[in-house]
């Protein structure tokens, strides 16, 4: 018993004793990994390193960042400073936030500062890409591609995205059940690269499959740098190489084409533009130029579209207010329609309307009761407090949506309203299918009569000076990327050491900016940061930073490397309010707003489930009853 209760005593003893070994061997070195990065200094600079902790061994503060997520970098910046150091993915880091500081580092680029990518990302995108680019040759690729965004090219682009946002969107009206409005606004937005940008024309089927492919090319552009099988570098590759084998048949078509000086998409400004540059572009390199103009255009649109969808969900009196605006600006009744027959091809289109006999208006509203009825799935609830509604009724901005006559007759009757109204929702569900069959020519407009089932949406042909006028929907768009930027930071390598806010910055160190922090504590707002509220960037208050370091507001970057699609993507988060505010109304189809994630891009967590329904006349909506668990 004795021996017993020594031999319990000596396991305890050697127990502790390795606790303690343990526990000091971790604490000497977590104190040498501290004191190895503090010797890291540049001794040449008298300034300190910026406070922070370079977390344990090895794995520094990864695990920490991974698991906090976005608090990771709030919570230090309330206790360090918005400048403090931190050690992830393997490297030191210093974290910068504040308008000041993102100045010297966007203004330093090629001299304190290059771009950094990881070298996953520069396998998978190409070394000819302006991502990947630095000095001299950033400089001439910029130069090339500006001409791609230059206003003349925005505006041979906009009756396309025009085009596409309104059938995109009539599509959603049309969906019986809920939406991912993340999902559906990638979708949007890869067509419109695709189809306005590079001129593709794709069947429905190879549209999806080039856009699945596509989106399994961005999925692993962050991955390790390991070539082996079923390894995330070894995916991004595989759909690298199906995106250059197609885009390699579309761009010897066009390059063969004898009217190539038409400049009718993107890629067509990019080969004249390097011409006139005096550069020829190599298959290869014009091959990766596509892939990094969708890849510009795609992920972070289809995020401002969903963002913009969610805050306009939020504030309703903002809708209220852009149709105000764009009424004001008579810019709510030019009519176009959109068929369910042409041709043989029974493919949608737009053409001017004819003149709508004006329905009495008793008949009109049966015709809309009826209409309700309908499309009200038997057996769902009708109580209307189960739902979160965005009510446009009687509303003298919306958009109207009228039917045209049937020939030969001065009114529609309410049998001839239903049957019109089901034959277009039938085309519709069809459509999708028949188009991969028989696909159109690129945005070629049908010529023909008028015929029976044709639906109108009074909406104007937009082009940039329209735009230009509509002040507070640019205060919206603004807003909407100040408060969700899509991109919440970028990453640069310190080229030589410099100072910032009163640290020094070691040559070879990772600089990390924020946008998101830097819009969140910006002082130069006269409301507070965290509400919506777009009249802050109105001409009364201007206070989008112009007078103040435009550096306060930083949605697209800044400097030499400042998102050179810009403009373009401004238009089409125009483009799609000014459809979504007059022809449809949008509600929440879960119980509560979701969360939002920041890595790698601004999304809500379950893609934002939203039931979509088109304004009636009047701006009145078709509404659809559906059931909700409790």
């Amino acid at each position: 018993m004795l021996l017993a209760g020594i031999s319990i005593l000596s396991w305890l003893e050697a127990a502790l004793t390795a606790l303690l070994a343990l526990g000091l061997l971790l604490t000497v070195s977590r104190h040498l990994w501290t004191l190895r990065w503090t010797l890291s200094r540049d001794g040449g600079s008298a300034l300190p390193l910026p406070k922070g902790s370079m977390g344990w061994p090895f794995f520094g503060e990864t695990l920490h960042w991974l698991v906090q997520g976005s608090s990771f970098h709030s919570s230090r910046r309330e206790k360090y400073g918005h400048v403090f150091k931190t050690h992830l993915l393997g490297k030191p880091v210093i974290r910068v936030t504040g308008a000041e500081n993102i100045r010297k580092i966007l203004l330093g680029e090629h001299s304190l500062v290059s771009t950094q990518w990881p070298q996953s990302t520069q396998i998978i995108l190409g070394s000819s890409t302006l991502l990947n680019s630095i000095g001299e040759l950033h400089r001439q690729r910029r130069k090339i591609l500006a001409r791609a965004f230059s206003r003349a090219a925005l505006e041979s682009y906009l009756p396309g995205i025009q085009k596409v946002v309104s059938w995109e969107l009539r599509g959603w009206c049309r969906e019986p059940g809920s939406i991912a409005v993340y999902s559906s606004a990638k979708t949007l937005t890869f067509r419109v690269a695709a189809r306005v940008l590079l001129g593709l024309s794709l069947e429905e089927k190879q549209f999806k499959d080039l856009a699945k492919t596509f989106e399994q090319l961005v999925e692993n552009l962050f991955s390790l740098p390991l070539n082996i099988p079923f390894s995330g570098l070894r995916k991004g590759i595989k759909a690298r190489d199906m995106l250059h084998e197609y885009m390699e048949k579309a761009i010897m078509e066009k390059l063969q084409r004898k009217n190539s000086e038409g400049h009718s998409d993107a890629l067509d400004f990019l080969i004249n533009s390097a011409k006139e540059h005096g550069k020829e572009f190599t298959m290869q390199e014009l091959k990766e130029s596509a892939i990094e103009l969708i890849f510009a255009a795609f992920f972070t649109t289809a995020s401002a579209s969903t963002s913009l969808i969610l805050l306009l969900l939020k504030h309703p009196s903002a809708i209220e207010k852009i149709r105000q605006e764009l009424v004001s600006h008579e810019l709510h009744g030019q009519c176009h329609c959109l068929s369910p027959a042409v041709s043989q091809k029974n493919h949608p289109y737009i053409e001017p309307c004819q003149d709508t006999p004006t329905l009495p208006e008793k008949e009109r509203k049966d015709g809309d009761s009826q209409q309700r009825l309908r499309s009200t799935p038997e057996g769902t609830p009708k109580n209307q407090s189960q739902q979160l509604d965005l009510r446009a009724e009687g509303e003298a901005g919306g958009g109207f949506i009228r039917r045209p006559p049937l020939l030969k007759e001065p009114t529609l009757t309410r049998t001839t309203q239903e049957t019109i109204s089901l034959n277009t929702n039938d085309h519709y569900s069809n459509h999708r299918q028949e188009e991969a069959a028989q696909p159109p020519s690129r945005f070629e407009v049908p010529t023909g009569p008028m015929i029976p089932g044709a639906e109108c949406h009074c909406q104007p042909e937009m082009n940039l000076d329209k735009l230009s006028r509509l002040r507070y929907l640019d205060c919206v768009i603004k807003e909407v990327l100040r408060v969700l930027p899509p991109v919440s930071g970028g990453y640069r390598t310190a080229l030589q050491t410099f100072e910032l806010d009163g640290y020094q910055i070691p040559k070879g160190w990772s600089v990390m900016y924020s946008i998101r922090d830097t819009h969140e504590t910006a002082a130069v707002y006269q409301s507070p940061p965290e509400s919506f509220d777009p009249d802050r960037f109105g001409s009364a208050r201007q206070e989008d930073g112009k007078g103040a370091g435009r550096f306060h507001y930083i949605p697209f970057g800044g400097g030499v490397r400042s998102c050179i699609g810009q403009e373009l993507a401004k238009a089409i988060l125009k483009l799609l309010a000014i459809e979504l505010v007059s022809t449809a109304r949008w509600e929440l189809a879960t119980h509560s707003f979701p969360e939002m994630q920041t890595v790698p891009i601004v999304h809500p967590v379950d893609g934002l489930q939203l039931f979509f329904h088109p304004l009636q006349p009047g701006g009145a909506s078709t509404r659809r009853q559906v059931s909700r668990e409790a």
